[in-house]
């Protein structure tokens, strides 16, 4: 039987991450300035059109090429970002400036509970964005207790964690798109993992000269 050469097949797309963590940049930072009362409660509507015109848009974007090029557990905490930003402009927008919402305080614990267990599925491939989605996730726990009555402090609490995640957000979107451009890491990403096997005369062997390549890895 005659040799099987492996073949590499790489799908004509870049990481879906980065654009999704510059919408979540965009969001953190004005709703954090929101939450430190930066700009005015009476601006609470734009911040919501904001809410809905960048972050919303980003990251669905994100979440539907994460799913395409195989990688459900970024796809999922894309998804969940968006849908979470876009609520909280809606609700930004349909409510009395500096009122708070029960409802919107549920829908936050509970995106921060599957933002948690998206965060801890990343960390196995991409710790770095894994760190940054468990950091979000905490801001929606502390976002929602605040919104379910809880004092002063907690949105105070909210807007600084919101900060972190946008200096954290923004270091992600910089490294791996520098990491893109000459084929090898300029900041560290801290992935792990090698390339797929590739399979021949029956047996797996590691395809050289790939394994450690950016992009390269058993999920995108």
């Amino acid at each position: 039987m005659d040799h099987l050469e492996p073949r590499i097949f790489l799908r004509p797309i870049g990481s879906p991450l980065t654009i999704g963590l510059s919408g979540l940049c965009i969001a953190s930072l004005v709703q954090s300035g929101f939450d430190l009362r930066w700009i005015s409660v009476s601006q609470a509507t734009q911040v919501g059109l904001i809410l809905l015109a960048g972050p919303l848009i980003l990251q669905l974007v994100a979440c539907v090429f994460s799913y395409l090029a195989r990688d459900g557990a970024a796809g999922a905490a894309t998804g969940v970002l968006a849908t979470s930003w876009g609520a909280m402009g809606l609700v930004h927008i349909v409510s009395a400036p500096g009122s708070r919402s029960g409802a919107l305080g549920l829908l936050l614990l509970s995106a921060g509970a599957t933002l948690t267990l998206s965060a801890l599925a990343v960390a196995s491939a991409k710790p770095l964005p894994a760190v940054v989605f468990m950091l979000a996730a905490t801001r929606f726990y502390i976002s929602g207790i605040y919104e379910l009555g809880a004092g002063g402090a907690w949105r105070d609490a909210a807007g600084l964690v919101g900060l972190v995640v946008l200096g954290l957000a923004t270091y992600c979107v910089l490294a791996f798109e520098l990491e893109g451009q000459p084929g090898s890491a300029v900041l560290p990403t801290f992935r792990r993992g090698g390339g797929d096997l590739a399979r021949g005369d029956g047996a797996a062997t590691q395809v050289n000269g790939v394994a450690h390549e950016p992009g390269v890895r058993q999920t995108t």
